[in-house]
C-alpha cells in the first residue's frame, strides 16, 4: 500500500467561492464550486524549501506548481484576461521544461510548468 498521490490541496482564502471560479475559469482547475479535478496522471514533485528560499515570496508559506500543456496558448488567454505573467529565460532548460509565475486575486503564487518532451 502507501501513498499513491496528491488527494487534495487545501487552503484559506477571503472568498472561497470566488477564488474557486478564478481557478476554474483561468486555469480549468476544479469545477468552479468545490475544486473537483480529474486531473492527468503525471510527475508530481513534493519538495519542502528552505525557510530562507527566494524561489517563491517571502510572505507566503507555499507556492502552487501546475502542470500544463501548451504554456504559449494558456498565457495568451491569461493575458488577455488582464492576468500578469513572469517569464524568465533562466528558468527553462531543456531538462525540466519550461515555466511562468502568476498569481491568483488573493496573491497567491503558481508556478505554470510545461515538462520537458520526453525523448
Amino acid at each position: 500500500m502507501g501513498v499513491t498521490g496528491i488527494g487534495g490541496l487545501f487552503f484559506r482564502a477571503q472568498d472561497p467561492k470566488a477564488l474557486s471560479a478564478w481557478y476554474a475559469t483561468h486555469l480549468g482547475v476544479g469545477d468552479g464550486e468545490w475544486g473537483l479535478w480529474n486531473q492527468q496522471a503525471g510527475m508530481t514533485v513534493f519538495s519542502p524549501f528552505k525557510a530562507d528560499t527566494d524561489y517563491f515570496p517571502a510572505d507566503r508559506q507555499w507556492m502552487l506548481n501546475l502542470r500544463v500543456e501548451g504554456l504559449d496558448a494558456l498565457l495568451d488567454s491569461l493575458r488577455a484576461a488582464g492576468i500578469e505573467i513572469v517569464t524568465k529565460p533562466e528558468w527553462d532548460s531543456p531538462e525540466t521544461g519550461r515555466f511562468a509565475r502568476i498569481h491568483d486575486p488573493e496573491g497567491n503564487p503558481i508556478e505554470l510548468w510545461e515538462p520537458a518532451a520526453e525523448g
